[in-house]
């Protein structure tokens, strides 16, 4: 989560120790009522979106592709098709704001539920709603964008 709210895998260590100690420090503070996970991740959110500001700059999106360990064969031109997508989808989620990124990196790369996303980011489930739904609508704006940049 902290690479995609940094928008770079640079730095994205740092701001997850540096968490771990503010946590640590903080620890205190967990509401035993509460999801610790929520707490942990909403306190790593806020030293990555401290991070960013910080350093002021908008690096690419690096996401780490998991090895797989396939014996199917693949043929190099699909993969090609699908690097290209993957770059095409990583530089549009970059370009958006880190409340958009967040929402969609808590969503879709943590995978978790309305209810956990509500307590990470302090707000209903139904704000998680509508903020994720303006999320992805900024997105598949971005990616219209893109391709017919491309396209031309």
């Amino acid at each position: 989560m902290a690479t995609v709210v940094l928008g770079t895998a640079t730095g994205a260590d740092d701001a997850v120790q540096d968490a771990d100690v503010r946590a640590w420090r903080f620890r205190a503070s967990v509401d035993p009522d509460r999801s610790f996970r929520s707490w942990y991740l909403r306190v790593v959110a806020n030293v990555a979106k401290s991070a960013r500001r910080s350093s002021g700059r908008r690096a690419v999106l690096e996401l780490r592709e998991a090895a797989t360990a396939s014996s199917d064969v693949r043929d190099p031109a699909d993969e090609a098709v699908t690097d290209e997508e993957r770059r095409r989808a990583i530089a549009a989620i970059n370009r958006l704001g880190a409340d958009d990124r967040l929402v969609i990196a808590l969503r879709h790369f943590e995978q978790m539920t309305e209810a956990e996303m509500a307590d990470v980011m302090r707000c209903a489930p139904g704000t998680v709603k509508s903020r994720l739904s303006r999320a992805m609508d900024r997105l598949r704006a971005q990616m219209r964008e893109q391709h017919s940049e491309v396209a031309s």
